[in-house]
């Protein structure tokens, strides 16, 4: 297992010569297009044989209901929970299924391949967006919060999910404690029924870090409370932000070194984004949109623009520039060699394990690397 950094005048075969590699394997791992171009900078998976176990680790990864059934049924050996997105809830704590499809075919597929189902709860409004509104009734309010818990218990038990991830967003400073509590007595209910618990965390890097992603949670209180969180450690690139690295490694550390402060090493995924962003430029602030992509379809745009791939070594991520129809682009994505640092991460650290926000799209790199690094827990 090594990774290679396309050079000009490299070919699949020369490659394949130069690392006495096969050139099929090498095209197989790495999701290459007839005729097999590669663009300057790119970096391949080149795979000659599995690695023993360094050490268990969990594996989650969210979906959506309308997930390709073929991608899906590809990504779950590398599984160990199927996070269905979405869930929500009233003001009253009414449980609503989620507005992307029917997620009832998902729960047996997990199961064939020996993955937990989990039920991902969100507080999301009638716009499709998070809602601190709906988080704050609920939290605050004791019948709310029964009522709540009581119709995931039935839902759970009758579609055969394994546990819940809680993913609030946006929580009001003054909701914080009461956020908590409303963790704990969820967790105490779903361990009293033999399931799980799960938060996810906007990735702070302090305790007393300011803004409304971050008040909210108390890193110490939920860790406490739930079996294990989820660091959301992406999203500093984002839609419409300015153009950067998707989950630069230098602040993914960060909070990692913050977390482990509050919370142990044993109850710590890792967030890992499983896409990239595509901005026209100049980027203008409230005006700039950026065009989520995947990594596979990254470089198929690097190749087919001609564009050589550079690597931040600070941000340990990659990306490129190219011009189209007179529009300057600029790309940020993720790749093997940023892959692997992420997972040299949790390993320096020894994380429990790591989730993948999410698996829509195939990339065949990335679980190839994940299984030959480390053993997959089910």
């Amino acid at each position: 297992m090594e990774i290679y950094v396309v050079k000009p005048g490299d070919s699949v075969d020369s490659i394949a010569q130069e690392l006495d590699a096969d050139a099929g394997q090498i095209i197989y791992d790495n999701q290459l297009v007839y005729p097999y171009e590669l663009a300057v900078g790119q970096a391949l998976l080149i795979n000659r044989f599995r690695r023993e176990a360094v050490r268990a680790v969990m594996v989650s990864g969210y979906a959506y209901p309308f997930i390709s059934p073929w991608v899906l049924e590809q990504t779950l050996p590398f599984l160990s929970e199927l996070r269905v997105f979405s869930y929500g809830f009233t003001l009253y704590g009414d449980l609503l299924p989620p507005s992307y499809g029917d997620d009832t075919w998902m729960i047996p597929e997990a199961e064939r391949f020996g993955t937990q189902p989990v039920l991902t709860l969100t507080p999301f409004g009638p716009d499709g967006n998070f809602n601190n509104q709906l988080i704050h009734s609920v939290v605050n309010n004791a019948a709310y919060t029964d009522n709540l818990i009581r119709n995931l218990l039935e839902v759970m038990g009758e579609k055969g999910y394994r546990g819940v991830d809680i993913d609030f967003e946006y929580i009001m400073a003054q909701d914080r404690d009461a956020f908590t509590a409303f963790v704990w007595q969820v967790a105490e209910a779903m361990r009293g029924a033999g399931y799980h618990t799960s938060v996810a965390l906007a990735p702070k890097t302090s305790a007393g870090q300011t803004g409304l992603l971050y008040e909210g949670k108390d890193y110490r209180g939920l860790g406490e409370a739930a079996d294990y969180v989820l660091l959301m450690t992406y999203e500093w690139g984002y839609t419409y932000g300015p153009p950067m690295a998707v989950a630069p490694l230098n602040q993914v550390r960060r909070v990692v070194e913050y977390a482990l402060t509050e919370i142990p090493a044993e109850k710590i995924d890792l967030g890992i984004p499983n896409y990239g962003y595509d901005w026209p430029l100049p980027y203008e602030r409230g005006v700039t949109k950026a065009d989520t992509i995947g990594n596979v379809e990254a470089v198929r745009i690097a190749v087919e623009q001609g564009a050589e791939i550079r690597f931040d070594d600070v941000a340990q991520s990659p990306y490129f520039t190219y011009t189209d129809n007179g529009i300057a682009h600029e790309v940020w994505f993720e790749d093997v060699r940023s892959l692997q640092a992420k997972f040299d991460l949790m390993q320096e650290y020894s994380l429990h394990g790591c989730g993948y926000w999410q698996i829509m799209e195939w990339f065949r790199a990335n679980w190839v690397l994940l299984q030959n690094q480390f053993y997959i827990l089910k």
